[in-house]
């Protein structure tokens, strides 16, 4: 593999102890079965651990399809509202919200699978971002309490 380049999560062991830890691609990793989600399970032949193909990428351990989740996110950067796509999906807000935080730490991988696959361009992707930016830091605006009682006039 070239120095640079992000190294696919199933072309190395995951195990620390493992004296071929973050070898890419030395030929020790084998296909090990799926698990019962479809998802791609390798072992490692030097060790003998086991993990999914997914790890380490916004997918692992999520209990929705890449698929979909790529839709809701390429939804987003369309400009779509959260409610929208919860009525459009029916997953929840704060799922999809869950999911851009987590893309927000893989967005090289993101960002291609979202230009490859969805007609966006680049500048929806950087409003998807800034959204994400600011998801959450939302003023709060005090309201002032109102106790008149029945027929009384606040001041």
């Amino acid at each position: 593999m070239k120095a640079g380049r992000l190294a696919i999560a199933g072309s190395f062991c995951w195990n620390k102890d493992c004296p071929d830890y973050g070898k890419v691609d030395h030929g020790n990793i084998v296909r090990y079965g799926r698990t019962s989600k479809g998802t791609q399970r390798l072992k490692c032949k030097t060790c003998g651990r086991v993990f999914v193909g997914n790890k380490g990428t916004i997918f692992y351990g999520l209990h929705h399809s890449p698929k979909e989740i790529l839709e809701c996110l390429a939804m987003l950067a369309e400009r779509n509202s959260l409610a929208a796509i919860h009525r459009v999906k029916g997953i929840k807000e704060e799922t999809i919200v869950d999911w851009l935080r987590k893309a927000s730490a893989h967005v090289e991988e993101i960002e291609a699978l979202l230009l490859a696959n969805y007609h966006l361009t680049r500048v929806q992707l950087d409003a998807m971002w800034t959204y994400v930016g600011h998801k959450g830091e939302k003023a709060t605006i005090l309201k002032r309490s109102i106790e008149a009682h029945s027929g009384e006039v606040p001041r």
